[in-house]
């Protein structure tokens, strides 16, 4: 009998010294193995199982419209399926409906383009809205996802020039992997720029501001950092402790800076500049301090007569302050206004 219970004790110590083994090998059975996604017509990039397979772009008519489409999935027979779908043609247009009108069209486009590829032939599919979301600046929502037996997520996004679903299904719950590859989606920042109007002209929606401009300005900003970085370094050499005093650390390259703001006062428009129909974008370099407070503010690009109004507004921006390694640091950076045009 002794003998007995020394060979079942002997056979409980094994299963449970080889019970982790058995979790962790069965946990690396069912972790994929990812990598990025960058296609090159794209403006996203997200990390996805190995193995996803491309749909070749092509133009479906949807509602008097013609949309372009692109769907980047990853399935296995009865696995998690993995999907971005992409769509362009429904343009901006904010004379005739709001971004969030944008987002809802596109996602009805997206039930019916898209869903119908993946879905059980008996199965129901269901979409229901769960919150708002922005990424990076961009307008978007997320939805409880449901078709046939698979359920999850989908996050949609609209771009300038795309819309963008990023959706996972399975069959089982696994909040791990649906996180994973849901947040490491990314999208390019949308560049805000403020609106000015006169008394005469209602406030619309911003014009695309020249590229070259914002370029310009950025490139200008990052220089003047780079230049403030380099003195620093030099001084601390010089000190011979090679130490930066945090009071005299160099201002970080921020970039354009609108879509950062607190608060973002729009600037006055001149009356001598409505006199002669002065309109455009203004880019106003400026200095962030370690509160958040602007405290330089310089006119790099625009109108004349729309400079100094741009100038004053810009001073009156407040931001969070930016922490470096846990210190707050100054931010230079780009304010772009764009001025509506007198309608007399």
């Amino acid at each position: 009998m002794q003998t007995c219970h020394l060979k079942l004790f002997k056979l409980a110590t094994l299963v449970m010294l080889a019970l982790p083994t058995l979790v962790a090998a069965q946990s690396s059975a069912n972790s994929p193995d990812w990598e990025t996604l960058r296609p090159e017509k794209e403006q996203f990039s997200v990390q996805i199982p190995k193995g996803s397979t491309y749909e070749e772009a092509s133009k479906v008519p949807y509602h008097r419209m013609e949309l372009n489409t692109r769907f980047y999935v990853r399935k296995t027979e009865g696995g998690p399926i993995f999907a971005v779908v992409s769509l362009s043609g429904i343009k901006s247009n904010p004379a005739q409906y709001t971004e969030m009108q944008r987002v809802n069209s596109y996602v009805d486009a997206f039930k019916t383009l898209f869903l119908p590829k993946i879905r059980d032939k008996a199965g129901l599919t269901q979409l229901t809205y769960v919150r708002d979301r922005t990424l990076q600046g961009n307008p978007g929502r997320e939805y409880r996802l449901t078709v046939g037996k698979l359920s999850g997520l989908a996050h949609v996004y609209a771009t300038s020039r795309r819309f963008y679903a990023v959706v996972y299904l399975d069959t089982k719950k696994d909040e791990t992997i649906q996180e994973q590859f849901l947040s490491s989606f990314v999208i390019p920042e949308k560049i805000q720029t403020a609106t000015v109007a006169t008394d005469q002209t209602p406030v619309r929606a911003e014009a695309p501001v020249p590229a070259e401009e914002i370029s310009a300005a950025k490139q200008e900003a990052a220089k003047e950092a780079g230049d403030n970085q380099k003195a620093a370094e030099g001084g601390a050499a010089t000190g011979g402790e090679g130490v930066v005093d945090p009071a005299k650390r160099a201002p970080i390259s921020g970039g354009v800076l609108n879509g950062k703001a607190l608060s973002l006062p729009s600037p006055e428009y001149p009356p001598v500049a409505k006199q002669a129909k002065a309109s455009g974008a203004v880019a106003v370099k400026v200095l962030v301090d370690e509160s958040g407070s602007v405290v330089t503010a310089q006119a790099v690009s625009g109108h004349q007569l729309l400079q100094a109004a741009a100038v004053a507004a810009a001073r009156q921006a407040r931001f969070s302050p930016t922490l470096l390694m846990g210190e707050p640091v100054k931010v230079s950076g780009v304010i772009v206004y764009n001025f509506g045009e007198p309608m007399n």
